[in-house]
């Protein structure tokens, strides 16, 4: 996760993780923060499915096409996608049971409290960098412009503040700072863009752990 200093993802990206969020609900999350994780959108009379694997009719709202071929695709007496009424669809893997703007919720409310009860307890100098449960580790790079770099990881994995702080000194600098196109500090819009996810994901494919 990427958070602005107003506390909202502006950025998401996984790699080794099984059980997925459910796409956010409408309003839930910020355009440019993860394609696969927006909601379906209505436009009209009809609804635009996030997935490319349906063809809806443009009056009447009807699949009148789908790709069978789909291992994850299963035949619903419903015609309209699983977006319509508050149930944003769903991808392939086990879910969270959470929509994704949820859990980003969840993410910051966890990191702000820690930070600011470490801040209570061992003074204005002592850092929250990273905590450890028995199912996943949490690290954190906070800079001085507000923008949290937030990697849950393996409960083993080593300290990953260095690489975060990588992230941001490199792709964050090079294709987000310094892009012209990108609206910064804006409640409007993610920081997604191509070269900053492929950058940040060979970023991340070079730490040592991440084969393992």
């Amino acid at each position: 996760h990427v958070q602005d200093r107003h506390c909202t993802c502006v950025y998401y990206q996984d790699w080794h993780r099984s059980r997925k969020p459910k796409p956010a609900v409408p309003g839930g999350i910020l355009p440019a923060v993860n394609k696969s994780l927006s909601p379906a959108t209505i436009t009209g009379s009809y609804v635009q499915d996030v997935s490319p694997r349906s063809t809806l009719s443009i009056n009447s709202g009807v699949v009148i096409a789908v790709n069978d071929d789909d291992p994850n695709f299963t035949q619903h007496p419903n015609p309209l996608p699983s977006g319509v009424g508050g149930q944003p669809p769903t991808g392939g893997g086990q879910s969270t049971g959470l929509s994704f703007d949820e859990e980003a919720k969840l993410v910051y409310g966890v990191v702000l409290s820690l930070r600011n009860m470490i801040k209570k307890l061992s003074g204005r100098d002592e850092q929250f960098v990273d905590y450890k449960t028995s199912a996943y580790k949490l690290h954190l790079y906070e800079t001085i412009s507000g923008y949290k770099f937030v990697m849950l990881s393996d409960p083993e994995a080593d300290s990953l503040r260095t690489s975060l702080h990588s992230i941001y000194a490199g792709p964050f600098l090079d294709y987000v700072v310094r892009n012209p196109l990108v609206s910064m500090d804006s409640k409007e819009r993610g920081i997604d863009n191509e070269y900053f996810r492929t950058a940040t994901d060979r970023a991340v494919k070079s730490i040592p752990f991440f084969s393992f």
